[in-house]
């Protein structure tokens, strides 16, 4: 995918965040969007002011993934609506700083839901009209807590090294049919993500979601299957290549354990 301006995104959990973050900078390079969270209201103001500024077209579709059937009700919407989605990108997603037993297994069923199933879903849907056109582009975000076992973020993180390997595979798939497909791997980022993690990340360093959601099309329009965003992220992920791994994870349960238990 060479350019992205006059194409179509689609972009999930799109009301706040990386989400919104990545609608404002696909319209300022001349997208016209797809929107879809929960937040009706939120999605309605953020329609408003991006078609007003950037002179875009905005269309705005609710709807709450962790109904295993929004997905398919999702593509109908548009589909009936006469769009076509040349860009999709699958940001919604949440976590959960805990001890594992301290969530319920519900909590992690939802988590799956979202973060795991309704992505699959996206991209098995998208992907046969993107093949027929000859081109398109995904970017799955993931986390750099996927780049290694994280304990006491353990389902988050297994969630996220999914994504990256969904992705990857993918990408090993389609992308020599025209299809350009990142994972995007942000680390500590600005967003309403802690405060429903119940996330500690006091002393943690922290990028914006603007900058995530600029590497994020940047690294898409430059044909990488991978991105990790931070140049000190980028350095971390190097740890797991040098350590084994029960020291890896014997790092990242201190780290943590002190984060949710101290």
């Amino acid at each position: 995918m060479k350019t992205v301006k006059n194409k179509t995104a689609l972009i999930t959990g799109a009301s706040s965040g990386i989400g919104e973050a990545f609608a404002y900078e696909l319209a300022k390079q001349g997208v016209n969007l797809i929107l879809t969270a929960r937040s009706e209201g939120k999605l309605n103001l953020l329609a408003n002011k991006i078609s007003s500024d950037y002179k875009v077209k905005v269309t705005v579709f609710t709807g709450d993934l962790l109904q295993k059937d929004t997905p398919f009700k999702l593509y109908d919407q548009i589909k009936q609506a006469g769009l076509s989605v040349d860009l999709l990108i699958n940001n919604a997603g949440f976590g959960k700083w805990a001890n594992f037993l301290d969530e319920s297994i519900q909590q992690y069923e939802d988590m799956i839901e979202v973060n795991i199933n309704a992505l699959v879903k996206l991209c098995h849907l998208v992907l046969p009209d993107m093949l027929k056109k000859g081109e398109g582009g995904i970017i799955n975000v993931a986390s750099t807590g996927a780049l290694q076992p994280c304990p006491y973020v353990a389902a988050y993180c297994a969630s996220k090294s999914f994504v990256l390997n969904f992705s990857e595979a993918l990408y090993g798939e389609y992308n020599k049919k025209g299809i350009a497909i990142t994972a995007l791997c942000p680390g500590n980022t600005t967003t309403g993500f802690q405060s429903i993690a119940k996330a500690n990340t006091n002393g943690m360093s922290a990028d914006t979601p603007e900058l995530v959601a600029k590497q994020g099309i940047n690294a898409l329009l430059k044909n990488r299957s991978f991105k990790i965003v931070g140049v000190m992220n980028y350095a971390q992920s190097f740890l797991p290549r040098f350590l084994t791994r029960k020291a890896m994870i014997n790092v990242v349960s201190g780290m943590m354990n002190g984060k949710v238990n101290g």
